[in-house]
């Protein structure tokens, strides 16, 4: 935009990740709005909480048909369209309405589906994921450029017989004149009475991918340092069974609040004296950098990275952060000692 183009945007009525539609939106099929600058077209989808495979792509395939009946025709004309996973459901409608419009269209690759699905061992049907992986194909060689957020995924995609000079990387970032440093003794910490506590913070999703069992496996560890708190923000798949967890291990070092406004989150991270970035120990996850990595590192918070591949040489490379082997509870619990003193 600040190059002189135009930019619409087609998505859903807001719901994330509690997958209850936000006023003034609930019962709405259409909206329509202009936020920053950017002409944002809502549609209505089937709205679920992010957890449950079954529902969620069910979410997603309401979200492909309604951008394609109600979006589609309220988007006029465009040079250009991109389109984002996941879900690749809604690079199907980008796709078609490529097609209608004889325009290029754009595949930026934010997360790799469905091999990621598989690695977890959450999609076993070996029909339904040869079917996935030949729809993912058939987009990738379809779009004009395809896009990834990390070098890992370029060099996967590239394996599988995409040409070199179709794929381009272009790697996340932080809004740093959103994500700044501030002050330790802040709200977040008079709200939660966390002053004079070392506070060990995770903010985001809640997913199967982040493990986060690791944290609360270093809480029953550290639960006798009545100095040390752990802070988990967010929703996501596994949230009811951390709490349920948390409950089971009696840990009364653990604060798990609901996700928080955006415009929140900064003094989340702020109110930390250090925030971990986990991921689970596999081989797939190598080639993943969490973005909330950039946001925490331009809070100039120190970070605890349960990470390997680009995320790790990321970490290592600023200087601020300890970094220890995904999964590896005895090695957290060493790392937030290493904090506190």
């Amino acid at each position: 935009m600040q190059r002189g183009h135009s930019v619409t945007v087609v998505t859903g009525m807001p719901n994330h990740p509690t997958g209850v539609v936000q006023a003034p939106y609930v019962g709405r099929l259409i909206a329509r709005e202009s936020l920053d600058g950017v002409t944002v077209l809502r549609n209505w989808l089937y709205a679920t909480p992010n957890e449950g495979l079954v529902r969620k792509t069910l979410s997603h395939l309401s979200f492909m048909v309604s951008a394609l009946v109600l979006g589609n025709a309220r988007l006029g004309t465009a040079d250009v369209i991109i389109a984002s996973s996941p879900s690749f459901f809604a690079v199907i409608s980008a796709w078609v309405m490529s097609r209608m419009r004889k325009i290029p269209f754009v595949f930026e690759v934010r997360d790799l589906w469905p091999a990621v699905f598989v690695d977890l061992g959450v999609l076993t049907n070996s029909f339904v994921i040869r079917a996935l992986e030949s729809v993912e194909m058939f987009l990738y060689r379809r779009a004009a450029l395809v896009v990834t957020v990390t070098e890992g995924f370029r060099t996967r995609l590239i394996a599988r017989g995409l040409p070199p000079q179709k794929v381009v990387t272009v790697t996340n970032g932080a809004a740093i004149e959103s994500f700044t440093p501030g002050p330790r003794d802040n709200a977040v910490r008079a709200e939660l009475g966390l002053a004079g506590k070392v506070v060990v913070g995770y903010i985001g999703a809640h997913g199967i991918s982040q493990g986060l069992e690791l944290v609360l496996q270093a809480a029953q560890r550290l639960r006798d340092d009545a100095d040390i708190v752990f802070l988990l923000v967010g929703e996501g798949a596994r949230k009811r069974a951390l709490l349920e967890l948390r409950e089971t291990l009696r840990l009364t070092n653990v604060i798990m609040l609901p996700a928080q406004a955006h415009q929140r989150v900064r003094e989340y991270y702020c109110a930390s004296d250090v925030c971990v970035v986990p991921l689970r120990q596999l081989p797939l996850f190598a080639t993943f950098i969490p973005s909330k990595m950039f946001e925490i590192m331009a809070c100039a918070v120190p970070v605890i990275g349960a990470v390997e591949g680009e995320a790790r040489e990321i970490l290592e490379r600023s200087g601020g952060a300890r970094l220890i082997v995904p999964e590896d509870a005895a090695g957290l619990v060493d790392a937030v000692r290493w904090f506190k003193f």
